[in-house]
């Protein structure tokens, strides 16, 4: 092959659900990429052309830049259809944070900023540990193996936002299977059993948090589910579209991620046990090793952005209304700004890692997802000896959220 056609290939991975199952194979295009074509042109029969954005600068350029890269119409890769739908009044069925700019970006974040910052975060750390320490017991009581997906990592940080938005404990196994419905809708043991069109999990979704919505109008309470459900911008009540997606974003994004980064640095742990013999003896601060772990796994593989005027970057010319990926796990593994960025290591710092975004899109829950991992670590660490993979792990195939789905783990406890 060229190297064109190498490149071409590689980039190729940044579309195909299939190959973020393969994290060496993926992570080998994307360090080609940096070092041969940092800006990159996308073309493929399924989707919409776009520019391959790997380097960390450069994601950091554009997410700087919010006027002239926009989220909309464009946040995330769809395939050619799902874009056209989009595009038409009946596609228009979520209007999230990440679908919006300024102004409305802004003001539909201020309804809830205050939920997530860490004055009101801190009342969360005794109830975080309690919780921790009870998913750790559960999977002792398994034995010495477990699959840590299963039995900590999804529902761990599940109950903690259904929690927090006041969804019933017995409703979160059905939150859980819609998540994974949305999220996973390309991977073969995630994807709806009826084989439906993924926006038919979008309209149970709709139908719960209708229901939501009106007990919280009626009734509000002291959860975030009565703030969104009662909530107004400029004086006027969200829409119906706006109210359903603020519920859909918090619900998923605010449990999935914080799973998949969970489940990435056990699994990273088990293989590395002089880090976690590191961690135990506490010659690396905690702190350290969350922010290692996020930008180890980088839950979220990209967002789009659409230039809104013509735009050079590294001497390539993106023209206006041209799409771009900017491919978070690339940028995290950059060797500009990592020292020898494929190592895991608990100590790395300071880490400037881009797994949250930057800039006027920064994730709302950063702080929440913190502390859950650093819980979880505080819980976990002093109770075992070794850690070691009791079977292969398996990685969600996603193009945009993903991690891993299954982590088979033998723990020899410490008592």
């Amino acid at each position: 092959m060229t190297m064109q056609a190498d490149l071409d290939a590689a980039a190729l991975k940044l579309a195909a659900p299939e190959a973020f199952a393969d994290d060496g194979s993926w992570h080998a295009a994307m360090r080609l990429l940096r070092q041969e074509a940092p800006v990159h042109r996308v073309e493929g029969e399924d989707f919409n052309p776009f520019w391959a954005i790997t380097r960390h600068a450069d994601i950091l350029e554009i997410e700087r830049d919010p006027e002239r890269f926009t989220n909309d119409p464009r946040s995330v890769l769809q395939k050619k259809e799902a874009d056209a739908f989009a595009q038409t009044e009946e596609g228009r069925l979520l209007r999230t944070l990440i679908h919006m700019d300024d102004p409305d970006h802004s003001a539909y974040r201020n309804l809830t900023k205050d939920w997530f910052q860490p004055r009101s975060l801190r009342r969360l750390e005794g109830r975080l540990a309690e919780l921790a320490g009870r998913f750790i017991d559960r999977m002792r009581e398994r034995g010495d193996e477990s699959d840590f997906v299963r039995e900590v990592a999804m529902g761990f940080p599940l109950h903690v936002i259904m929690s927090i938005l006041g969804i019933p404990e017995e409703d979160e196994p059905r939150m859980l299977k819609l998540t994974q419905e949305l999220f996973g809708a390309e991977d073969p043991d995630m994807k709806r059993d009826d084989g439906e069109n993924p926006i038919v999990t979008l309209m149970e979704f709709a139908q719960y948090f209708a229901q939501i919505t009106e007990a919280r109008r009626s009734a509000p309470g002291e959860d975030l589910a009565s703030v969104i459900a009662n909530g107004a911008i400029g004086g006027q009540p969200l829409g119906n579209v706006e109210t359903f997606s603020y519920y859909v974003i918090i619900a998923t994004a605010g449990h999935d991620t914080t799973s998949s980064s969970m489940a990435g640095g056990v699994h990273a742990l088990a293989e590395r046990p002089d880090e976690l013999r590191r961690l135990q003896e506490g010659d690396v601060p905690l702190e350290h090793a969350v922010d290692e772990i996020i930008r180890w796994v980088t839950p979220v593989k990209h967002f789009m952005r659409t230039a809104q005027e013509d735009y050079e970057l590294r001497g390539t010319r993106i023209a206006a209304g041209d799409a771009v990926l900017l491919s978070y796990p690339s940028g995290n593994r950059d060797d500009e700004v990592f020292a020898d960025p494929d190592r895991f290591d608990c100590s790395r710092h300071p880490n400037p890692h881009l797994a949250f975004g930057f800039g006027a899109h920064y994730c709302l829950g950063a702080k929440l997802a913190r502390m859950q991992i650093l819980a979880l670590l505080r819980e976990l660490l002093p109770r075992v000896r070794r850690m070691e993979l009791a079977g292969e792990p398996a990685l969600v195939e996603s193009t945009f959220v993903s991690g891993l789905k299954r982590l088979p783990l033998r723990v020899s406890w410490a008592d």
